[in-house]
């Protein structure tokens, strides 16, 4: 036999099957792209140059790895419905007496052109839409850097081993099926209908409990630190019982919707309803991964886009001033010495300081239970309390409201449950005063401890007193009290950062001091780093996720459209009009494509509260611009949907022959 026989074979296949296979290339082409993308910006000296490289090569090598393994999942699940869309030819092969090898030598050159045609081009459009990508990156961030086109042979190499390996296990995989087959099962295995499914309550029942826990997890969470743990929790059960109720939820509905004689015995419902019940084992599936990667693409761009435009707001919330200054409290009376140094450094650089705001602080977390405070806190309960104590003076200094208080008396803001009228911390009777809504000052434990108590005591000495007895008894885990002073300078942020600098190169110097100091504008490239990589991934993989989500429908059009066509023939030949048959067509597939769409847009509101509790956890308390992040997302993201939709109505209907 020629040599070029099973070569040319293939490529005839691939050609005669373009409908199926130059979408799947073109994916194979877009996840090799992008994989390569991600792994050259992660590599990017350029990178290293902008303040928050650490962070952002952290976010970009996460890229990475979630690109490479989606890939690998979903190219082996449109394997599966190419394979199957391709079972009679390759029955047909071997009924004419091709042996098994024969074929797989075919498959092995298919398999092989696309493989190398994808990796290629994949390669070719990395290369080239690289420094594109870069410089869109470098604008999210809002930095400029010196940029060199750089040639990555390493990644290169890793992604054309990646995106071969997944080729080769998924020819080995299309192998052992075909050699396990019978040819008369592969010769009808495309044409084989759907049994009737058996009514599966119980595991109806199991996604309703999945889904049911699942929210209850997002809207009852209050606390952003347990909203991390059960964050995963809540995604797993989602995707159970999103694939449980899609596999016999759905027919449960459909089969009761049957036994409503009223509805069902009409042309247009008879026929969707009892289509519908007999193909949803097969329909199920792939619904099922169009709502996950809906919701996916909905939560990620909604989350990302909210935290690049309230980057602002949580930079204000994590720094309220410009300059923050913490040093440990002593007797040693270091205040003055500080502030004679940052005096230096503003005659230096001929800038000036206001809105200054001086305090001392205690802070430590503990139980309360029956209005006593206790040390060592119990982390699984909701009785953990985290107190923020200062003076009177201080709280007065800084704008709070004038309130006479006695020695043992105190204000109380609680975030979180309420303290009692009398409690005792640390063995100290101490009585509420008042208690007030708002404080001049926001602990940064609000977004870790669920209950966090600010609380104004009567002086310095009663603070100290405090403080002694905390130190006593909770040697092991000490906590000290500190004095702050926080500033706002005059001049643009490039006299701000130099400012700061100065003033801990003067900090350095200096013995027996230890002085923490914290810069809104030093710290303000970290956050553009962050978020807008969080921004720059979230578009970049919520594109993946819509391309295969695009891929799934089209696949989905074309496996409807095989199955409807013979069909709809037969119910125009036993007398149902066309116009009949149209109605029932739109009512099917309209049912059927936007489900899913439905079902990810309850998911995405039933998560809001749960997003909301994590991006607290970033500063960001916004939730107004949050619902508008989610609103406008999913607006743009249903748009998307529906063109997608109804470009690929137009193969369903070329294949079922509906002008």
């Amino acid at each position: 036999m020629n040599k070029t026989f099973y070569p040319k074979l293939a490529i005839s296949n691939i050609k005669k099957n373009g409908k199926f296979y130059f979408p799947y290339l073109v994916t194979f082409i877009g996840m090799t792209m992008m994989f390569y993308i991600m792994g050259a910006l992660a590599g990017n000296k350029g990178i290293d140059q902008m303040r928050g490289a650490y962070s952002l090569k952290m976010i970009m090598d996460l890229g990475t790895a979630v690109i490479g393994i989606f890939s690998a999942i979903f190219l082996f699940y449109t394997n599966s419905f190419l394979m199957k869309r391709r079972q009679n030819e390759i029955g047909l092969y071997n009924i004419l007496g091709m042996e098994k090898r024969h074929i797989a030598r075919i498959l092995g050159y298919e398999t092989f052109f696309i493989c190398v045609g994808g990796i290629v081009s994949g390669l070719i459009l990395g290369i080239v839409l690289n420094k594109f990508m870069f410089l869109i990156l470098a604008k999210m961030i809002g930095f400029k850097v010196p940029f060199q086109f750089e040639f990555m042979p390493e990644t290169i190499v890793m992604t054309a081993l990646l995106f071969g390996a997944i080729s080769i296990v998924i020819f080995l995989w299309n192998i052992i099926k075909i050699k396990v087959a019978n040819p008369m099962e592969l010769l009808h295995g495309g044409v084989v209908g759907e049994k009737e499914p058996k009514t599966k309550g119980l595991l109806a029942v199991i996604g309703i409990i999945c889904i049911g826990v699942a929210y209850y997890i997002a809207i009852t969470t209050k606390n952003p630190l347990t909203a991390i743990m059960l964050f995963f929790v809540a995604v797993l059960l989602v995707i159970i019982g999103t694939y449980a109720l899609f596999t016999a939820g759905s027919i449960v509905i459909l089969k009761l919707l049957r036994k409503n004689k009223t509805f069902y015995y009409h042309p247009k419902h008879f026929t969707s309803i009892s289509g519908m019940i007999y193909r949803m084992k097969q329909n199920a599936a792939g619904l099922s991964n169009i709502c996950i990667l809906s919701t996916m693409v909905l939560v990620m761009i909604s989350t990302t886009t909210c935290l690049y435009i309230g980057v602002e707001d949580a930079l204000s919330e994590m720094y309220p001033k410009d300059i923050l200054i913490s040093e440990n409290y002593d007797k040693s009376n270091h205040e003055e010495k500080i502030d004679k140094l940052i005096q230096k450094e503003l005659d230096e650089r001929n800038l000036s300081i206001k809105n200054v705001k001086k305090y001392s602080q205690l802070s430590f977390a503990g139980n309360f239970k029956d209005g006593v405070f206790s040390l060592a806190p119990d982390n699984t309960t909701d009785q953990v309390h985290q107190l923020e104590i200062i003076t009177k003076s201080d709280y007065e200094a800084m704008g709070g409201t004038t309130v006479p208080l006695k020695k043992n008396e105190v204000i109380v803001c609680s975030k979180g449950q309420k303290l009692e009228d009398k409690i005792n911390v640390l063995s100290t009777d101490l009585y509420v005063k008042k208690y007030i809504k708002d404080f001049p000052i926001e602990s940064d434990m609000e977004t870790v401890v669920k209950n966090v108590d600010y609380i104004v005591v009567y002086d310095q000495q009663t603070m100290e007193q405090l403080f002694k007895r905390e130190s006593a008894q909770f040697k092991e885990y000490q906590i000290f009290m500190m004095c702050h002073k926080e500033f706002d300078l005059t001049g643009s942020d490039e006299d701000k950062i130099a400012f700061s600098k100065g003033l801990s190169e003067r900090f350095s110097q200096e013995k027996g001091m230890e002085v923490h100091q914290r810069s809104r504008q030093e710290n303000k490239a970290e956050f553009y780093a962050i978020f807008g990589g969080f921004l720059f991934l979230g578009i970049f993989l919520g594109s993946l996720f819509l391309m295969a989500t695009a891929l799934i429908i089209y696949y989905k059009q074309i496996s409807e459209g095989y199955e409807d066509k013979q069909r709809f023939e037969i119910m125009q030949k036993v007398g149902m009009s066309k116009e009949e048959v149209k109605k029932t067509i739109s009512s099917q597939i309209v049912m059927v494509f936007f489900l899913p769409l439905a079902m990810a847009g309850i998911h995405v509101l039933a998560a809001f509260s749960l997003m909301e509790k994590l991006l607290a956890l970033f500063s960001l308390r916004n939730t107004t611009l949050f619902a508008t992040c989610t609103i406008g997302t999913m607006v743009v993201f249903a748009a998307v949907y529906i063109i997608v939709y109804l470009l690929t109505a137009k193969v369903y209907y070329k294949i079922v022959k509906w002008n």
